[in-house]
Formats: C-alpha cells, sequence, structure tokens
C-alpha cells in the first residue's frame, strides 16, 4: 500500500505503504499513519497520492496511484489500512522496478515512505540504491527525457515499522503490537472465567513466527504460568519442570493454570514446540491428568479496532516521517523512524535491517543469548496505594510483591491507603496477587497525591527518625498528572476507554445528518487525557486548562468546524477536560454549538465520567505495572542494604526518597524534594508537560493552520548506539 505527495518547486514527497514485498498482511493503527502523512504533507504544501495494493500498485501504475486529498483520510482511524497490500514477485525483480520508477517519474514523485518489516524496508532501499540507473534506462528506452530524469534524479526513503510482531531491531514497539496485545489480553481474559469455573488449564498459541515478543508480554500482563518463546528455547527436561510447576500452583489453591506459547517456539536442538506437544504432556504425558483445551489466536490478533497507543504512536512516526523527508538530501541515508522510551528517533534503515537479521542468524546457528543480547539478605517491605484508583495498579502491587519476595523480603500490605497505616490495618503477604482497596479520608492528605504524600513522610524526617527508610513512588493516575515523569499507570486504559467510547459515539450517528458530539473527559486540571484522547480520537478541537481560551477562541472553532462540514464531512468531534475553565462549561459549550451550527449540523452531549476510571487494565498499563515496580523493590532492596549499619536501617538523604518514572529515554529514580520546585501544587500538575507539544499535531490533522515546533523532532543515528542508562 502506497500513497505520495509532491512539493513545490518540483519537489515530491511519496507515501507508499507496502507491508512486505513478499508478504500479504495487516496490522491495526496503519490508518492513523496513512492519515498522519496525508494531512502533514498537505499542511507544508505538498501533493499527495495514495498508491494502493503495495508495490504491486507502483509497478501497475495507472488508477492504483491516486491522488489524496484531506477529506480522503477522514473517518479512517479505526480501520487497518484503506488503500490495501499485496504480494508483488514482479517487484523483485529488475525490470519491476523499472516499471515503478517509471510510474513514479511520470508524477513527479521521488520521495518515498514505506511501511512494513525488514522485507519490505530493504527492497525500498535497494530501488533507492538503482534509483539513478533505472532513470538510465528508462532514457535510453525513450521513455522518459533527459529533463524529467534531472528533476527527478533523486529517490529519499523514510520507513515506518508495521509489524505485529515487533520484531524489527532499533525500535521498542512497531505499529500495531499494542492492538495485537489488547486483543491477546480480552481472550486470555475471557478465558480465565471459565477456567477458573472448571479447573482447567489453558494453552494458547499466539503469533510470532521469529519473535516471541507478544508471547512473553502477554503472559507477564496475564499473569502466564509458562511461556514459550523461539528466542529462550527451554533447556532440556522442561515438561518436567513446566509440569512441577503447574502442580504446584495447584496445590496453593489455583484453579486454573495459563500456558502461552508462541507460534515459533522451539527446543535447545531446533524442533518446534507446538500447543498440542504442550497439551500432550500435561494431560497424558507425565500424568498429570489436568482437563487442558488448547486455543490458537489465529489472525483475530491482526484485526480489531487500533489501541489508543498504536492510533498515537502511527500519528507521530507519520508527522516525523514527513519532517525526515523534507530534510533529507543526497547524503542523507534511508532512515527509519523508531521509537526509544518515549521520544521519536531516526535510524538508518539498513543498519535497523542488519541487526534484525542477525537475530534470526543468531537462532538458526542456536546462538540464543546472542539472539536475546540483540534484541535487551532479607528485610520488610510495605505496599500501599493512594488516591483514585488507576487500571494497572494490581500487577504494580502483584509484581512488587514477588519480586519483594524473591529478594528475601518479608512484604505487608497496607489496606485503605494512608489511612489504614494510620490505624495499623497492616497485613503480611504471601506470593500471591494482592487487592488493595484505595478509599480514604483523613483530613491531612484528603487533597494530596501520591507524589505529594512522599514529600511530606521525607520532610518529616527531621522529627520522625522512622521515616528514614528507602521509599519510593510509583505514578499510578489516568490524569497523567505527576511530575517527574511522562507516563503513569492507568492512564492508557483511560485512553482506550475514551478513544472507545468516541468511536462508539461516531457510530451511533451513522445515516443520520451531519452531527457533532461535544465530550466531557476527566483529568482535574490536567489536560492530558483530553489532549492525547482527542489526537487518538480524530478531534476538531480539544479545550484544556493548560492552553487558556476566551469567546473569540470558540467562536473560531465553530467557525472552522462550520467550512469543514459543508464539504464531505459527516462527523465532528470536540473533547473539553472537566476543569478546562470556570465558566465556558461542557453545557456552554454544547449550547454555542447547536446554536451556531444550524441549518448545518446537529449537536449531543456526552460526560464520560467515572467509566475512564474502570475497565480491565490494557496491556500497556499492565507491564507498565509489573515492570515499574520490580524496579522500584530492586531499588529499595539496595538503598536497603546501603543504609544498613550497626544494626539499623537508617537512610536520610535526598536519594533514598524518589520517584521512579520514564523520562523521555529512561526509567530514572528522581529525589522528590528535587521535583518540588517542578510542581504546580494548586493545580496538582507539573510546571511543564511534554505532551502539550503535541497539541499543534493534533491542530494540524484537524485542518488548522498552526505552526509546529520541529526543534524536538528525531535525529538521525546509528542503531549499534548504547541506549541511555537507567540513572539512579
Amino acid at each position: 500500500m502506497y500513497f505520495s505527495f509532491s512539493l513545490p518547486l518540483s519537489a515530491s514527497l511519496c507515501l507508499s505503504l507496502p507491508l512486505s514485498a513478499s508478504l500479504c498482511c495487516c496490522c491495526a493503527g496503519m490508518n492513523a499513519a496513512v492519515r498522519a502523512v496525508v494531512r502533514m504533507g498537505i499542511y507544508v504544501g505538498a501533493k499527495v497520492y495514495f498508491v494502493h495494493e503495495g508495490y504491486q500498485g507502483m509497478v501497475d501504475g495507472g488508477d492504483n496511484i491516486e491522488e489524496a486529498s484531506w477529506e480522503s483520510v477522514s473517518s479512517m482511524l479505526q480501520g487497518g489500512t484503506v488503500i490495501g497490500s499485496a504480494r508483488c514477485k514482479e517487484f523483485r525483480s529488475h525490470e519491476g522496478r523499472r516499471k515503478a520508477a517509471h510510474h513514479l517519474v511520470q508524477r513527479d514523485i521521488t520521495n518515498l515512505c514505506v511501511i512494513g518489516g525488514d522485507g519490505s524496508l530493504t527492497g525500498a532501499n535497494l530501488f533507492r540504491e538503482e534509483w539513478s540507473g533505472l532513470l538510465e534506462e528508462l532514457v535510453q528506452q525513450g521513455l522518459i527525457d533527459e529533463e524529467a530524469a534531472q528533476n527527478n534524479s533523486e529517490l529519499h526513503i523514510v520507513g515506518m515499522v508495521g509489524s505485529i510482531d515487533n520484531d524489527f531491531c532499533g525500535t521498542d514497539m512497531t505499529i500495531g503490537t499494542d492492538s495485537a496485545l489488547h486483543r491477546i489480553i480480552e481472550v486470555v481474559d475471557a478465558i480465565m472465567t471459565t477456567a477458573q469455573s472448571h479447573q482447567r488449564t489453558f494453552v494458547l498459541e499466539v503469533m510470532g513466527r521469529h519473535c516471541g515478543y507478544l508471547a512473553l508480554v502477554s503472559a507477564l500482563a496475564c499473569g502466564a504460568d509458562w511461556v514459550l518463546i523461539p528466542e529462550m528455547p527451554p533447556e532440556d527436561g522442561w515438561e518436567e519442570q513446566m509440569c512441577q510447576k503447574l502442580s504446584e500452583s495447584r496445590s496453593r489453591g489455583s484453579r486454573l493454570n495459563i500456558i502461552i506459547v508462541a507460534e515459533g517456539a522451539i527446543d535447545r536442538q531446533g524442533k518446534a514446540i507446538t500447543v498440542n506437544n504442550v497439551k500432550d504432556v500435561i494431560s497424558t504425558q507425565l500424568c498429570l491428568g489436568f482437563d487442558t483445551r488448547v486455543t490458537i489466536l489465529g489472525h483475530v490478533q491482526r484485526g480489531g479496532t487500533p489501541s489508543a497507543f498504536d492510533r498515537i504512536l502511527a500519528s507521530r512516526m507519520g508527522v516525523e516521517a514527513v519532517l525526515a523527508l523534507l530534510e533529507a538530501s543526497a547524503s542523507t541515508p534511508a532512515c527509519v523512524v523508531s521509537l526509544c522510551g518515549n521520544q521519536a528517533v531516526r535510524l538508518p534503515l539498513m543498519e535497523c535491517v542488519q541487526m534484525t537479521q542477525d537475530v534470526q542468524k543468531a537462532m538458526d546457528e542456536k546462538n540464543f543469548e546472542e539472539a536475546v543480547r540483540l534484541r535487551g539478605s532479607s528485610f520488610n517491605v510495605a505496599v500501599l496505594n493512594v488516591g483514585a484508583p488507576a487500571a494497572g495498579m494490581n500487577a504494580a502491587v502483584r509484581s512488587a510483591v514477588r519480586v519483594g519476595i524473591t529478594e528475601g523480603h518479608k512484604m505487608f500490605a497496607v489496606n485503605d491507603g494512608f489511612e489504614g497505616f494510620y490505624k495499623g490495618q497492616v497485613l503480611g503477604l504471601r506470593h500471591m496477587i494482592v487487592v488493595i482497596s484505595l478509599w480514604y479520608h483523613c483530613h491531612m492528605i484528603n487533597r494530596l497525591f501520591a507524589f505529594e504524600c512522599l514529600l511530606q513522610l521525607y520532610e518529616a524526617r527531621t522529627s520522625h527518625e522512622d521515616f528514614c527508610i528507602p521509599m519510593c513512588v510509583l505514578p499510578a493516575t489516568i490524569s497523567n498528572n505527576v511530575p517527574g515523569t511522562d507516563l503513569s499507570i492507568g492512564a492508557d486504559t483511560s485512553l482506550n476507554a475514551i478513544v472507545e467510547t468516541c468511536d462508539r459515539i461516531k457510530q451511533s450517528a451513522s445515516g443520520t445528518k451531519r452531527r457533532v458530539f461535544i465530550i466531557e473527559t476527566m483529568g482535574g486540571y490536567c489536560g492530558y487525557l483530553a489532549s492525547v484522547g482527542g489526537l487518538a480520537a480524530g478531534a476538531d478541537a480539544v479545550y484544556i486548562y493548560e492552553e487558556p481560551f476566551d469567546i473569540r477562541d470558540l467562536q473560531s472553532n465553530v467557525e472552522h468546524l462550520t467550512e469543514k462540514m459543508k464539504t464531505g464531512i459527516q462527523r465532528g468531534l470536540v473533547l473539553r477536560n472537566e476543569n478546562s475553565n470556570e465558566n465556558f462549561t461542557t453545557d456552554f459549550i454544547y449550547q454555542l454549538y447547536s446554536e451556531e451550527g444550524k441549518g448545518v449540523f446537529d449537536c449531543r452531549k456526552n460526560v464520560l465520567g467515572h467509566m475512564q476510571q474502570g475497565g480491565a487494565p490494557s496491556p500497556f498499563d499492565r507491564n507498565f505495572g509489573t515492570k515499574i515496580a520490580a524496579k522500584a523493590i530492586q531499588w529499595i532492596s539496595r538503598k536497603l542494604k546501603e543504609s544498613y549499619k550497626e544494626g539499623r536501617v537508617f537512610a536520610n538523604t535526598e536519594d533514598t526518597a524518589c520517584l521512579l518514572g520514564m523520562r523521555r529515554r529512561a526509567m530514572v529514580f528522581q529525589p522528590v524534594v528535587q521535583l518540588k520546585d517542578e510542581t504546580d501544587f494548586v493545580h496538582r500538575i507539573p510546571k511543564e508537560q511534554w505532551w502539550l507539544k503535541l497539541r499543534p499535531l493534533m491542530k494540524i490533522l484537524a485542518k488548522y493552520k498552526t505552526s509546529y515546533d520541529v526543534s524536538d523532532s528525531g535525529q538521525l543515528e546509528h542503531v549499534t548506539r548504547v541506549r541511555p542508562k537507567k540513572v539512579d
């Protein structure tokens, strides 16, 4: 699948979306990338084309290369891809690539953006390397003249990786992976209810012929008993070890077992391990006799509605791809836009491809340690939650407890937050999932969030030596308003709830006349949910506290949306953060849009409320909570040992009371006292928030004429560069 756009002054940009030169596949989130590149291309003055059916469409030309407009990418965020993909053996040949070059030159297209895996990207790079020679051949054959060859003498390429397997080196996440994890977790959650009822063992096969990412992360997210992946084959005798583990689990009272197998799982000799092999081992060979069922998820993992994460990732990557093409020169190597932590980076395409191929080579040679490398004493510890619930907290608690026990600590749960701490509601924990209620009403802390609580405990050390112990706070709030971290546990789940609801609301209006929906989100004074949710859902306007607005802004937004609705646009979406403005309430905005839109569109109002705070945690939140809690317990263990002197623990330095958060590329432990100056305590928000830089992007994609700050755009790096170390 492809599309392109050409700049003034005879330059051009082409967005090409071949998922693979040899495979026909698709993944959720690609439409968001298509939409972002098309609209960003139009924003910078480019002429944009779709190239349908992958490289085949480029080879065939004709109607397969179609000019795109702003409206042609409307109402498409919910799907996987609208411009198709196809196998194309012809593009593998020199003759096929010459045909493709001819069809591009006819439209002055000299910039190519490819979404796919290593096969697609390798094919695109070969196309680029041959470009000048292909043009010479076309001139010799009389298919183009010298002037056309001169005007189109350079081909620039930027890649985006679309693959549910997350098997491409150089990026933390590929487009489609998070959505696939959503499908897997939904199935596992549904299976667990019936498994508990009937005391069954379920063996699930997930995709991943050469990469075990989906299997490993879904196993971590759902608490599976065993996982088998191709990069880390089990040691000989794994069958007995697995059955012993299952027996121990049942003896502790567990009524179900979950085993996840990647489709490419192998043993140390390279022999395939299938789900049926595992079933036979459990139910017959080793005489466990457990009622065992097999479920093969198959292509259900590729489908479904894209998650909020994938929509945002694809949108950010799409815009970054356009910027990379604009900056490309003859000396610039073909690059791929990647995600490192929470930052977009550009890496040389072929370096990433080479490392990806090196992984497979290491596996073929049974050098599994290298394959994995190419992919990355007793104390008491108490765990308590503070503030409102956020999805993913249980995963964090579970991880903290189990890692703590593994580290040799005695773990305690504090029920009911700080009030329970005050009342002595402290319970010992065993190796199990822990659920802690989150309600509290102590007058001293009912207006504080966890960061403030830890800050008060730190400041109380001068008068209470009992607080001279290592303390760490994990950011867990749907509002994502904790200073010192880009992301918080629970925010991703809430974003998915908002996006899913917006999708349903817009779908409810199918068959009606033009309609605009005014939707209120949660978040307190923090506009993260409204802004990022609006980007993922394709909102036309988003009102937040951090970006003040007045009646003139409201009127301008109404007029802008009215003009759009007079064209082919059928649906409008306006989001408002609950505390964005004291006087311009949701009712006021609804009435304003209703009045000003008469004759063009009608309005409906929805207040999402606490549905944003509930639901099953997303795969991202489960895994983020699990990993961040494990890191926190390991950090506490280290600090306990460092501060243990003369038979007691005494920790009173700044670096022993920290917040663990994601900052750009790294997980960082930051002393809470140092974060004090970064915090607006009145409105409970950080003074600087990274996601505000996404708001111009949202406005550009909604067809507003606004400036876009490129100072934070990705710079070309090398894939072999050492990643930033985790900072203590």
